[in-house]
């Protein structure tokens, strides 16, 4: 006596498992409209007939099982023996189901990466008209801002916004004076003991432009630089020198870009899709948690423009006596330009 599963019973199970992929592929391709599915169908149909495709396969399989079929094989999901118009359904279907949202109809739309924002973000950086910047010249930058009071017991108070005008020195060699500011209403003198030439920690046109334009080169170069807190992890460091590098500054189109596709290489970087500066602005985040301190910096860009509107940090979790999602600090862009003296102010 053969054993189920062997001997002369085989060329009959053989030909039962071609007559019931026969048969679900008539079913199949009765279910399925006459030509392929077009990939904009909004995703309630794609839904309904994948529903109603493995309910059929399901159904067709529970009909046909019986004692002597234990070991026949079930059609796999999605079936591999599915028409050309299943396979044009299922692609269809692939978009919809890794869209990851919508834009308020029924449509999905796929969901941007980091990397793939930094992306555009740096191609429109990179087509940006900057004018080069002398060194006998200033860069200038009004900003609206806030900060958190920090009190004894560890707990801060984000004080109220106010503006904040910077006129900073373009000389690469070392000066005490680097620049001029006026914040709430009072003007004050920017200066270093000793004095300062131009670098990392005070970014000058020049300067920057004498950074690599290689992402790859540059993100070496600005972990080189980095020199973080014990509580501060040396990635977040370097995101945070991109940020600073991009904030009170002009540099050429080429190294804007270069440090946004260096961001996008930088471990932990994710995308918000809804972040807010200090002036109240809404727009796309890029931004990145301190794991060691708890606290995240984000980048504010405008979603049409992609131009940077502002920036913010905040609290990921209860650090001392602070307590999850207290700002720290925010800020927005509000008008930057050249001018040739300390407390001019760019006329466009």
């Amino acid at each position: 006596m053969n054993a189920v599963g062997s001997g002369p019973a085989r060329p009959e199970r053989e030909r039962e498992d071609a007559a019931y992929e026969d048969t679900a592929r008539e079913e199949l391709a009765r279910l399925l409209p006459p030509v392929p599915a077009e990939r904009d169908v909004p995703s309630a149909p794609y839904l309904h007939h994948k529903d109603r495709l493995m309910q059929h396969i399901d159904d067709a399989a529970d009909q046909k099982t019986t004692p002597a079929r234990k070991v026949l094989r079930r059609l796999p999901r999605p079936a591999l023996l599915m028409p050309a118009a299943a396979l044009a359904l299922a692609g269809a279907l692939a978009v919809t189901f890794t869209g990851g949202g919508t834009s308020g109809d029924t449509t999905a739309q796929p969901r941007e990466t980091a990397t793939v924002l930094l992306d555009r973000i740096a191609g429109t950086a990179a087509k940006s008209d900057v004018q080069p910047v002398r060194q006998d010249q200033f860069v200038y930058v009004k900003s609206l801002t806030a900060g958190a009071e920090m009190k004894e017991d560890g707990s801060s108070k984000l004080e109220p916004r106010h503006e904040r005008e910077v006129w900073m020195s373009q000389q690469v060699k070392r000066i005490t004076k680097t620049g001029e500011m006026k914040e709430n209403g009072e003007w004050g003198r920017m200066a270093e003991l000793g004095g300062s030439p131009a670098g990392a920690d005070r970014p000058t046109y020049q300067w920057l432009a004498s950074l690599p334009t290689d992402p790859d080169a540059l993100l070496e170069e600005l972990y080189r630089m980095a020199k973080p807190d014990e509580d501060v992890e040396k990635a977040q460091a370097v995101f945070n020198r991109i940020g600073s590098f991009l904030g009170e500054t002009v540099m050429p189109p080429e190294n804007a870009a270069a440090l946004y596709k260096a961001a996008a290489k930088i471990p932990g970087v994710t995308r918000k899709e809804d972040a807010v500066d200090a002036a109240g602005r809404h727009g796309v985040g890029i931004a990145r948690v301190d794991t060691r301190s708890g606290e995240a910096t984000e980048w504010v860009f405008d979603r049409d423009s992609l131009t940077l509107l502002g920036e913010r940090s905040y609290l990921t979790r209860d650090v001392g006596a602070g307590k999850k999602g207290d700002v720290m600090e925010k800020t927005a862009y509000l008008k930057r330009g050249i001018v040739d003296h300390y407390r001019e102010r760019p006329t466009s």
